[in-house]
């Protein structure tokens, strides 16, 4: 028991002024402790909630929510509860080491995302990229990850300590297994040289798929993925770093189940990947084309 906890058990037989007193304690402390108390005793369940969620969130994501959990609050107010406990939403940083190292003499895919609306379906269009990820004591590791066009739900991904071929093979690979994807599926990348191998041709060829590429030196061309990538790696690091290998595929694996099957997504009418995937599988068996 603190001694704060204990003045407050005493006052009603001691004045708070003689305890503090006896204990050595600057009554000015004790009711200032006192009120903190008080504030938390009193503070309103969706306060609350909007302090737990705000590691993970905007207001707009805290906002919905919040909402989801029977709150009915504004971003306003929700600005001025995190400005009262003094929380800032984190940053995407702005730095990033070269990930894209293409060949002029390679020749390129095609970009079949140019002029042709965003997909209604989930397995029709893949994005993928590679993420730097900063280890303790200096360099990199390597994140390749493939991102459902549609649904945002991250199918396939690899961490290796190098950029060597396979690794972005290797995270394909293990989506186009486990998903079993229909034939027709475009996977969409920059010019890197991972991405113009041959064994990640021959791996596109053999499932089927369309391989497709943005203009190089136009990361713009692949926008609709640049965006949840800054923002999924502000997220999983928080500001950190990796000890390893081993520390960053458990980290991975665990902020990508998150990711998948919790975290809100302005473009999905802020629902989580799997949740927005599920609703639209259940829609298309009622609504059949």
């Amino acid at each position: 028991m603190s001694v704060y906890q204990h003045i407050a058990r005493q006052r009603a037989q001691v004045s708070v002024r003689q305890l503090c007193r006896v204990l050595h304690v600057a009554p000015s402390a004790y009711y200032a402790w006192h009120r903190q108390q008080d504030q938390s005793v009193s503070e309103p369940a969706w306060q609350a909630a909007v302090r737990q969620a705000f590691a993970r969130y905007g207001t707009r994501w805290l906002r919905a929510e919040v909402q989801a959990e029977g709150h009915s609050v504004g971003r306003w107010r929700i600005r001025r509860v995190l400005k009262a406990h003094g929380l800032r939403a984190q940053q995407p940083r702005s730095f990033a080491p070269r990930t894209t190292d293409s060949d002029p003499a390679v020749r390129a895919a095609p970009n079949r995302l140019l002029g042709q609306p965003a997909p209604t379906a989930p397995n029709r269009v893949w994005v993928g990229d590679i993420m730097y990820l900063p280890r303790q004591g200096g360099g990199w590791l390597y994140l390749a990850v493939w991102l459902d066009r549609c649904s945002r739900k991250i199918v396939g991904w690899d961490v290796r300590a190098t950029m060597p071929e396979d690794l972005v093979s290797e995270a394909l690979r293990r989506a186009l297994v486990v998903r079993r994807s229909a034939a027709g599926l475009v996977v969409h990348s920059d010019q890197g040289s991972q991405y113009t191998a041959t064994r990640f041709k021959n791996l596109v060829t053999r499932f089927g798929a369309l391989q497709s590429m943005s203009w190089r030196g136009n990361r713009y061309n692949n926008a609709h993925a640049e965006s949840v990538w800054s923002r999924f790696k502000a997220e999983l690091l928080d500001g950190g770093s990796f000890s390893g290998l081993a520390e960053a595929k458990l980290e991975v694996s665990y902020h990508i189940a998150y990711y998948n099957a919790e975290r809100r997504y302005s473009a999905l009418s802020y629902q989580s990947p799997n949740h927005f995937g599920t609703q639209l599988q259940t829609t298309s068996q009622l609504c059949p084309a």
